[in-house]
């Protein structure tokens, strides 16, 4: 059972600094809503083609539409060049009261959310604020493919949720059904995920025809009680 009010989206241009000076329509309302559901089941946004389904729309277009009204009224923020590029600001306020601590994800299950609760093993308690940017949870690193950047077997990789990144830092992404560590670097419509371990070649990504979600940025490292 939740035990945190679902935020508003007065809630959202609130905490963005704004005020909405004009009210959501009825099927704005709905979208707005489906998205709070999607982010508190799943741990991410919905695709435009998932809201489409779910409200009865005839395309994912209607749905952008949708979306780019309520970025107007300031509910939600987006994210360009992601298929789950949205953020409810006041949704991020009401995830960072919990007192549980960083949620620790170990083995994630092909295609389901990092953050769906069965990949929870531990909370550890450590507030989220003592990295920067701010950590939504630790991701129980498997593999040696980040040795040489100090990221070893059995670490827990301090993961800032964002799609938003820059060439050179290190992600989680999804590719396909599986998660993965790597380094980021992309070219047009290609994107090379770079192992630091030259035991691994890099993975090569067509934006045009593969599946990939960059599910969050690496923002500190925690090993044997130490931080990194």
């Amino acid at each position: 059972m939740d035990a945190h009010p679902v935020p508003s989206a007065q809630d959202a241009a609130q905490a963005k600094g704004n005020a909405m000076t004009q009210p959501l329509t009825p099927r704005q309302q709905d979208v707005f809503d489906f998205i709070i559901k999607t982010i508190k089941s799943s741990g991410y946004p919905p695709t435009r083609a998932e809201i489409a389904q779910a409200l009865g729309f005839r395309s994912p277009n209607a749905a952008e539409e949708h979306l780019r009204a309520l970025k107007r009224k300031g509910a939600i923020e987006m994210v360009p060049g992601t298929s789950r590029g949205i953020r409810v600001p006041s949704l991020a306020d009401v995830d960072d009261s919990a007192n549980d601590g960083l949620p620790v994800i170990g083995e994630v299950a092909a295609g389901s959310p990092i953050l769906a609760s069965e990949h929870i093993d531990r909370h550890c308690p450590l507030p989220s604020d003592y990295f920067s940017p701010a950590a939504d949870y630790l991701l129980r690193v498997r593999g040696v493919s980040m040795k040489d950047v100090g990221i070893l077997e059995g670490d827990l990789l301090a993961v800032h949720r964002t799609s938003s990144v820059r060439d050179g830092q290190i992600v989680v992404a999804r590719l396909g059904d599986e998660v993965t560590v790597k380094r980021f670097r992309r070219d047009g419509h290609y994107v090379w995920l770079e192992a630091e371990n030259e035991d691994f070649s890099p993975i090569k990504v067509d934006l045009r025809t593969d599946s990939l979600e960059i599910e969050g940025l690496g923002v500190g490292v925690i090993r044997d009680g130490g931080l990194h």
